[in-house]
Order: structure tokens, then sequence, then C-alpha cells
């Protein structure tokens, strides 16, 4: 059955503004899960939380519970973590070894292809009764680029390279910093809620005006353990810098700080102070000296954040994971990650570093959002702004590819973004 929307799309978002209601109205949101979610690639996973076949990782495709699963071959699937008999989730852990699930509530087992392979006294269901029409609902089209898992309901969406786009160099970049590209989401996840629309974390993931205003007692507090430190924002102009955003096509929007930091070992000469760092990198200094600052840098973000839409977040070294829950509820869920090829001291002190921003700098995100939430709940201010940098000569390019430029302070990522949520919401 298709479900048609009562809302016109196209006079909602407009070139340099969007609709509250956007971000207020249930219907909009449900809508979201089916267009948005049902429609685009979705980021489900990375390989190196499935690493060996019969593993498993539970999660989420929009509002529908899934669970992504190596079969005995290693092949990759995406499963609805949903019993085809009474509707129960056949799998309750977060991750794991199984090569069958079966359902706590009454032991229907599946295959971790979906495959029903055991159903409890079955004579009472009579002679018609066939379990290939039962297996678990799959997701149609799983693909994988360089370890990160996507999938798609939609079986006419393009491939997920071609999907990418222009979005491929700058991961290529972050996937390449490790020695062999070797790059592991193996710890447990660092999650929180807010009581705010799932776009408002989109909406921030490529702003570069917020950090000098919203970020200042983290950038102050910087200040005062040294003049280098973390300066990218404090007592600068933004607005006039080499940091600059994108627009990269599909959804996906990008921050490159990059231009802001010159040479070996500048990432690392301008992060904030984390515990142990002294000792670490002493220990690496004097242990590896001639890839000391390679491996120094390393420990350190990337220095830029890239945006996939509609839910994958890559802030510095760490992957985040949008998960709408309502409306007005989000989680937000950070995970850590660690590189081989390289000392075990650099992976102990990446560790420390990655430990930073969440602690101390989304708390202050996470308050706008709610408090933007709070805001959008009065009727008589319709409209959300996205102008900033819009029509204004020369300062913004776009180039062959189509990708669009602009100092990082303008909100030309909203205006892009948006264009894709309006295509996939209005078809």
């Amino acid at each position: 059955m298709t479900v048609s929307s009562t809302h016109s799309y196209d006079e909602l978002v407009q070139h340099d503004r969007v609709h509250r209601t956007l971000y207020t109205d249930p219907s909009i949101f449900d809508d979201e899960m089916r267009r948005v979610f049902g429609r685009t690639w979705v980021y489900l996973a990375h390989e190196s939380q499935v690493p060996t076949p019969n593993s498993y990782r539970t999660g989420y495709l929009g509002l529908r519970p899934i669970i992504v699963t190596r079969d005995r071959a290693g092949e990759l699937h995406a499963l609805f973590n949903r019993c085809t008999h009474r509707a129960a989730t056949v799998c309750r852990d977060e991750s794991g070894t199984a090569k069958n699930f079966q359902c706590p509530y009454h032991g229907w087992t599946f295959k971790n292809t979906g495959q029903l392979v055991g159903v409890p006294w079955p004579d009472a269901y009579g002679p018609d009764f066939e379990r290939t029409d039962l297996n678990l609902g799959v997701v149609p089209r799983v693909e994988s680029y360089r370890g990160f898992v996507f999938g798609t309901l939609n079986a006419d969406a393009p491939p997920l390279a071609e999907h990418l786009g222009p979005v491929r160099e700058p991961l290529d970049y972050w996937i390449d910093r490790a020695p062999g590209g070797e790059v592991f989401l193996r710890n447990s996840a660092h999650r929180m809620v807010y009581r705010g629309n799932w776009k408002l974390a989109y909406d921030n993931a490529g702003d570069g005006y917020h950090p000098a205003f919203s970020h200042r007692s983290l950038l102050q507090m910087a200040e005062r353990l040294g003049e280098s430190k973390d300066m990218t924002y404090f007592g600068r102009t933004p607005d006039r810098g080499p940091m600059y955003v994108q627009y990269l096509g599909n959804g996906h929007t990008f921050i490159d700080q990059r231009p802001s930091y010159d040479g070996p070992g500048a990432f690392w000469a301008n992060q904030r102070p984390q515990p142990g760092r002294e000792v670490f990198e002493e220990l690496i200094r004097s242990e590896y000296p001639d890839d000391a600052l390679r491996y120094l840098d390393l420990t350190v973000g990337a220095q830029i954040n890239l945006n996939i839409f509609p839910n994958l977040l890559i802030i510095g070294n760490q992957v985040q994971v949008i998960e709408p829950l309502a409306v007005d509820r989000t989680q937000l869920t950070w995970y850590a990650t660690t590189v081989g090829g390289v000392p075990d001291e650099v992976n102990v002190l990446r560790m420390r570093t990655q430990e930073d921003f969440p602690a101390f700098g989304e708390p202050d995100d996470q308050a706008n959002f709610e408090e933007a939430q709070r805001g959008l709940s009065i009727p008589e201010v319709a409209w959300v702004q996205m102008n900033r940098g819009f029509g204004v000569e020369g300062r913004q390019k776009v180039d062959a590819d189509g990708v669009v430029t602009g100092p990082v302070t303008d909100e030309l990522h909203m205006r892009g973004y948006y264009q894709e949520w309006l295509r996939l919401m209005s078809r």
C-alpha cells in the first residue's frame, strides 16, 4: 500500500528558509521514516563490528529494527528484527555470534540469512503451511564502501559508490590516514538522547558558524592552556579564514578545517590536552623518532567533518550516527575508532583524545538542539532561516561536478541537503 501525504513540501522548503513544521509535525516525521530513510542509502554498521562469519549487530534503519549479519560464508545481510509469526524481535542483544536466531516468544527459529528453519509443533498449521512464505524480511540491497555498510529499501536507487559521489574523496582521506586503511569500531558506544528533531543534528553537522559562540567555554579553556591550542576559531574571524564548507550533492556536506593547519605535527600541536598526554607523547617521541609526528597527528582528529545523508557523521577520529526516535526525540551514538599498523601507544592516546568532544563539546550542541525545539513550538514565528551567504555575489563557487563551496560560516550545507530531502519527500 502506498501512503499519500497531505503536505505540499515544495511550499515548506524555500531557497533560503524552511517551515518550522518540518521539525515539529509528527505526520511529516512519519513521512520521513518512509520516504527519506526508506528511499535512500542509510548507514547501518561498520564491517569491523561484524568481523567474522556468523557475527551480527543489531541497529535501526530509520525506526525499523534490523540485524546486520554475516552468514557462514562471510556475506553481509540486513534482516528486519521482527518475527514473522507474532512480531516480537528475534534478537535482543547488541552484538554477538549466531548461526540462528530463535524468537523468545514462541520459539520460531531463523538462519542468519533470514530463512525460517524451525517452527515448534508445525502440524497444527495444516498441510498448506509453507515456511518459505515466512522468512524474516530483508533489506533488499546492502553494499559496503571501504568498511562502511549501507542499506536501502529502494530497488531503483543508484549503486552506493555513485550515491556517495564526491564524498568518497574526503572519506578515502579519512580512512587512508591509517596505515593500510585499517579502521576499527570495536569499542563501546557513547550514547546521548536529546529532546529535539533529528534534522537539528544534521543542520549543525555542517555549521561552521556556531563554534565560536556555542563552544566558547571550551575554546577559552584551551586558550588558557597555551596560545597554540585549538585556536582555529577562538580569537579569529572564521568568516574570512581559510576553512570552508561544501555541499557535495545527494544530501552530503563537508567542513574542511585542514587549511588552518600547516605541516606535519600541526594537528597535534593544536590539540587540547587530555589525561596522560605528556607521558604518551614523550614515549612516542622517544620510541619512534622517525614517525613521531605522523603518529601524534594520527592520535587526534582528521580536522574534517564529513556528513553522509541522512544519518552518518564523521567528526575528527569518530563516527557518529543519528538515530531518530520520534519527531522531537533523537539519539546520537558516538563510536571511537582505533587503527591498525601502529604501536599500541598510538591507539591508547587516540582513545584519550576521543573522550574530549563528546564530554565537553557535544553537551553544548545538544542544549542548542533542545532550545531550538522549544523555540520551534511557537506557531506565530513560522520560518527557520538558512540564508547566510545566499545570493551574495562572489561568496560561493560551483565546480564542474556541482560541488558548492563557500566560507565555513555559510549555511549552504542546509540549502543543499534540503533540496535532496525535498526530492525524496516529493516523489
